[in-house]
């Protein structure tokens, strides 16, 4: 289930996976950042680590100034999960991210 909106604040892309024995809460990945080519791949590159580590989540990418700001986030991109900042001002690989998710199971 995707939804997308062209020239607003955010796109959301919900991805579920199925989980074997304990069910894991869902998370909820935020990518902050305009748009540029880091948030884009910061996106990719937290999504292909969520699937990985075989989270439940859903991805929402936080484009309007005024919400980075609200998450006191002043360099972009950045990458919050369930409204915490987990790191912002640059561009992370697959391995940071899944340390990131990894420590905030």
């Amino acid at each position: 289930m995707s939804f997308f909106r062209l020239c607003g604040a955010f796109a959301t892309q919900k991805a579920l996976t199925p989980s074997v024995g304990r069910r894991k809460s869902m998370k909820k990945i935020q990518i902050l950042g305009t748009g540029c080519p880091k948030c884009k791949k910061l996106a990719e590159v937290a999504e292909a680590a969520a699937r990985e580590l075989g989270l439940e989540f859903e991805l929402e990418k936080v484009t309007d100034i005024a919400r980075i700001v609200d998450f006191g986030v002043m360099a972009t991109p950045a990458l919050a999960v369930d409204g915490q900042v987990l790191s912002a001002g640059k561009a992370l690989t697959k391995e940071d991210v899944m340390k990131l998710l990894s420590a905030v199971r």
